[in-house]
């Protein structure tokens, strides 16, 4: 069963981002494809409440779930930023920096000190990053330079870093309020943030985005669907293994992401890409066994 839900997990991040790259290609404003895509969640969780047990749920889940949603939303608005600006079979192998990103919080906020296998772990991350594009200059040093220059790249490690702050409430409220719980009141939370944000940055071309996405209304439930099962799936790991761990297993994703960028997108260079991502989760393991 354990394996279903991270498959399940892995399988659903893939195919949301595979649309969210898809929409932001017909042009489509960024924070309008973050609002259609929670208007759908919402849909999804507003029938849901009636198997929440709301008795049992705990005071501190409130605070944490808003907090939660919050950093989520606008991490999805830079995740959707990143795919309209970088490929996916780049953006996938990217996720490694979760856990990076993940240590140096720890470091900052908890006084946790890595020790040798935790600095060999990011240098082998970073060795990887090499691999993701071919070379552009004689030395490798400007190769990794040109991957951290690139815009999209940058807008990847906003989203990393707002998702990795975000999975300390969103576990805190999985403890205190449930898995289904978690799901359905983030997807609800973060609407009246994505209408917001949207009203205010990209209201004057609500016409032009509302007619460009009801050509494809149906590929949104779809986008909306996955994103939904992606966060029940997420919430249901989070309920059952420590965030360290579920944060590897979903490093699997990123072999996925690589494979369907050069599928559906047509992306080039997948086999420099495919040992990137082998180079980059034995660097992620090691971090994250320490």
């Amino acid at each position: 069963m354990e394996l279903l839900i991270v498959l399940g997990r892995v399988f659903s991040s893939a195919a949301a981002n595979v649309f969210q790259k898809q929409f932001t290609h017909k042009g489509l404003h960024s924070l309008f494809i973050v609002m259609l895509s929670y208007v759908v969640l919402a849909s999804i969780s507003l029938p849901l409440l009636i198997l929440v047990e709301h008795n049992a749920i705990e005071d501190g889940f409130w605070l944490n779930i808003l907090l939660a949603a919050l950093l989520d939303m606008a991490g999805t608005l830079f995740l959707v930023l990143s795919l309209s600006k970088t490929d996916l079979s780049v953006f996938g192998p990217l996720n490694a920096y979760k856990v990076v990103f993940s240590m140096i919080l720890a470091l900052i906020f908890l006084d946790e000190v890595p020790n040798l296998q935790g600095f060999t772990g990011v240098i082998i991350i970073l060795l990887g990053s090499f691999l993701l594009f071919p070379p552009v200059a004689s030395t490798s040093s400007n190769r990794l330079w040109h991957l951290f220059r690139q815009r999209g790249v940058q807008y990847r490690f906003l989203s990393i870093l707002l998702f990795s702050i975000g999975t300390l409430p969103l576990k805190n409220a999985v403890l205190s309020g449930g898995a289904l719980a978690t799901t359905l009141y983030w997807c609800l939370f973060g609407l009246p943030l994505s209408v917001g944000l949207y009203y205010r940055f990209g209201g004057k071309r609500w016409q032009k985005d509302w007619q460009t996405a009801n050509q494809h209304r149906h590929h949104f439930l779809w986008l909306g669907s996955f994103i939904f099962l992606m966060q029940y799936t997420t919430m249901l790991v989070f309920s059952q293994l420590l965030v360290a761990y579920s944060l590897a297993l979903f490093q699997l994703s990123m072999v996925l992401q690589v494979f369907l960028g050069y599928r559906i997108f047509h992306e080039k260079h997948i086999l420099r890409r495919l040992s990137a991502c082998g180079v980059m989760i034995a660097g992620c393991l090691l971090v994250l066994t320490t």
